[in-house]
């Protein structure tokens, strides 16, 4: 049923994608003012094969297909957000993560675990060097987001994330979707990706310290593939901190990822709240549509005012 789906979204280039169980749908504002919206029926392989459901595997199948989806949904804004109509091929999209694949193998896995190598003099024993390793991809990762950060057209898409974040929290509080009730809410979101990536990296100290000595090819070798079990524990334990974020210690652990965030998410303007309040109303009314059909009449929230007024504006293809 549909509302037993956790409804997420990615920021793009100028506006939102969000994702219901069966729908995505991506909106922008475009250079002429308006809203353009693009809702897709997607699936989802864990359907045809169920065992992929499984715990610690579900986290796998959920990373790649996030980011075929954000890799397409990313295509789409840039072109639309420029005025363009030309978006990425199938074939560009694998090319694409690929290269974005190769490019975090270097950065988060080749420099820190080559360093940490080439240190063993100064730091002693096998443990002592992982930790080292471990510290040092955490602070490449964090001295990325920072200057990343720093890029205007990022800053830009770090409100979008917040504002990501503000839409998809008014829903799950059973709230109307509005612009000014809306903003009241936290730019925080306990099933954040960002808050994913940081679990990825300090689990990855407490993973990786307990492997002996190897020879610095090997090293690098293990670590890529070990990384779907990193991110299949490492989604679990997000999943686990999501649930019980009330709990006190809970809150503990999940303050790494409430500052991290506050790196990666910007407060919104009213416009691009009124962008991510499209994409989820989008979604929400693709999903009641199928839910109708399906004969099981899911409970959509009031998308109210600031959704109608751009009703007009909004093209869904």
């Amino acid at each position: 049923m549909a509302n037993n789906f956790q409804y997420g979204g990615q920021a793009v280039i100028e506006g939102v994608m969000m994702r219901g169980p069966h729908t995505r749908s991506i909106a922008v504002r475009v250079p002429e003012g308006n809203i353009v919206v693009d809702s897709k029926r997607v699936g989802s392989v864990t359907r045809r094969y169920p065992f992929l459901k499984w715990p610690l595997i579900r986290g796998v199948v959920a990373l790649v297909e996030s980011l075929v989806i954000g890799i397409e949904a990313l295509s789409f804004s840039a072109s639309r957000a420029m005025g363009e109509d030309e978006e990425l091929s199938k074939t560009e999209i694998v090319v694409t993560i690929g290269l974005a694949f190769a490019l975090a193998v270097v950065l988060f896995v080749v420099v820190p675990t080559g360093a940490a190598h080439f240190l063993k003099n100064q730091v002693q024993g096998s443990f002592a060097q992982n930790v080292l390793e471990g510290v040092l991809r955490l602070g490449i990762f964090l001295l990325y987001v920072v200057l990343i950060g720093r890029l205007q057209d990022i800053k830009r898409v770090f409100q979008y994330h917040g504002a990501e974040h503000k839409v998809i929290n008014a829903f799950e509080a059973g709230e109307e979707l509005v612009v000014e009730k809306v903003q009241r809410f936290s730019t925080f979101h306990p099933r954040c990706g960002t808050s994913f990536l940081l679990i990825v990296m300090v689990l990855s100290i407490f993973f990786f310290s307990l492997l002996g000595h190897q020879v610095l090819w090997w090293r690098i070798t293990s670590r890529v593939l070990l990384l779907p079990v990193l991110a299949g524990v490492s989604y679990e334990a997000l999943k686990l901190s999501a649930k019980y974020a009330d709990n006190a210690l809970c809150r503990l652990l999940i303050a790494p990822g409430r500052w991290m965030q506050s790196l990666t998410t910007g407060e919104p303007d009213g416009s691009q709240v009124e962008v991510a309040i499209s994409a989820l109303g989008a979604v929400l009314r693709d999903e009641d549509n199928k839910d109708s059909k399906d004969n099981v009449k899911a409970p959509l929230p009031v998308v109210g005012a600031a959704l109608q007024r751009s009703e007009d504006q909004v093209n869904v293809g």
